[in-house]
């Protein structure tokens, strides 16, 4: 998933470099002199990419004010395995595309558990099998905007994809699609035929 490629890179950074303002163009949070490896190395090199990564610390900063202490453990421990994942993005196909949606994914994730955005209604979703029932929950408001899908216990966020029509979002092992009125859900092994509960 590391490698897929989402589009419209000069918009969503273009705003990224609006909220991050010109000062915090050229640095990222981290001191460019302790880089190592190609993708540290890059995002010191990048504009765009220091941007995100200003970004990035701003959010977490935040996050780990309003998180409870058990989940600010929590998250600081994903924190380190995130660096270490965006790190690995030197073997992708193209390195710098890889290191934005590891960027842009994880604030966005940051963003909606930590209650920094403003929690839009929730959807629920009527798809054959409600023992499980299915919620949905758009942020139109994230760059890219994103979904929260639930089901049961379980909860992925996923973030939009460009298409021709309709809307699609991909989250790690979930995909969620709706073209005029027919919602297509991909849950790990499982797929679902769903429709908006009245």
């Amino acid at each position: 998933m590391n490698n897929f490629w989402w589009g419209k890179r000069i918009s969503i950074l273009g705003a990224i470099f609006l909220l991050a303002g010109n000062s915090l163009a050229s640095e990222p949070a981290f001191d460019c002199s302790k880089a190592e490896g190609e993708v540290e190395t890059l995002i010191c090199q990048v504009a765009e990419l220091a941007v995100l990564d200003q970004k990035m610390q701003q959010v977490f900063d935040k996050a780990m004010v309003q998180l409870p202490a058990e989940e600010v453990k929590r998250q600081k421990e994903m924190q380190r395995g995130w660096i270490k994942g965006r790190n690995e993005c030197w073997k992708a196909n193209d390195v710098r595309d890889c290191t934005e949606f590891a960027y842009t994914s994880r604030i966005v994730e940051l963003q909606v558990i930590s209650g920094q955005l403003e929690v839009p209604p929730i959807v629920s979703l009527d798809c054959g099998d409600n023992s499980q029932p299915f919620t949905a929950v758009f942020y139109n408001q994230t760059e890219p905007a994103s979904l929260v899908l639930t089901r049961g216990d379980d909860q992925v966020i996923a973030l939009a994809q460009p298409m021709a029509s309709g809307i699609k979002y991909l989250g790690q092992n979930v995909e969620y699609s709706e073209h005029q009125g027919e919602i297509a859900i991909s849950w790990f092994d499982n797929t679902f035929e769903c429709q908006v509960r009245q």
